[in-house]
């Protein structure tokens, strides 16, 4: 079973200039998405996709491997990480490496740590899945939910009003920091698997999207948290 570690690193952010590699604590934020997937030892390959040399020096230099820069094609702003990952496993497949499963990392998740990507490995093997998705509970109950409709607050789902809050179903979101898949069937199916997909919960103290410095920020506060209960 041979797995192999992709982590997204394009050069082009706008709203944190060279947000991939900015420090955070004190090494680059895409450092403890590679340490992680490095220190999990589950992975036969550790990549970074990426069309910045700069991303790639500082990627060799924690550990990961570039064999190959991303094509101007996947480096622009309406590339999708599917575009991405169907580039990287086609490359390696002309330099004759072929692989069962594969983790797609995103570098700007500090909370990613070794022990998340082992236990998330064992529920996809489990449960024989042909994808796993982190997930985090939302914290408030989305069928809950108010809209503006001519200027009025209303329930957007009146049935629920009085609804107990333990008594509703629980929703969850993805946390956009890494998923799995089984290669075979992400290329046969173009890379859009519906069927068979399994969930990792994770708690929401170690989930913050990174969009913008106010994220950055909230992030800090979080990691600081964190390490401090540690």
């Amino acid at each position: 079973m041979k797995r192999i570690a992709i982590i997204t690193a394009r050069g082009g952010s706008k709203r944190i200039p060279k947000k991939n590699i900015k420090e955070f604590f004190g090494k680059p934020i895409i450092a403890y998405t590679i340490v992680a997937a490095k220190n999990s030892g589950l992975f036969d390959e550790v990549m970074v996709s990426t069309d910045s040399e700069e991303i790639a020096e500082v990627a060799r230099n924690y550990g990961a491997n570039v064999p190959f820069m991303r094509s101007e094609k996947t480096s622009n702003d309406f590339a999708t990480t599917r575009d991405v990952l169907l580039e990287v496993l086609n490359e390696y497949h002309k330099r004759g490496k072929e692989f069962d499963t594969m983790c797609c990392l995103y570098p700007t998740a500090p909370f990613i740590n070794d022990k998340n990507l082992i236990e998330a490995y064992d529920e996809f093997e489990k449960r024989q899945a042909k994808m796993l998705v982190p997930v985090v509970k939302f914290s408030y109950p989305p069928q809950r939910a108010y809209v503006i409709s001519d200027g009025e607050l209303k329930f957007k789902w009146e049935e629920y009003r009085n609804s107990r809050s333990q008594d509703l179903e629980p929703f969850y979101h993805d946390i956009g920091q890494f998923y799995i898949y089984d290669v075979k069937t992400y290329l046969e199916n173009d890379g859009i698997i519906k069927e068979n997909v399994a969930a990792y919960i994770v708690p929401e103290t170690i989930v913050q999207d990174i969009d913008n410095l106010d994220d950055w920020k909230v992030a800090e506060m979080k990691y600081q948290i964190l390490n401090s209960e540690n």
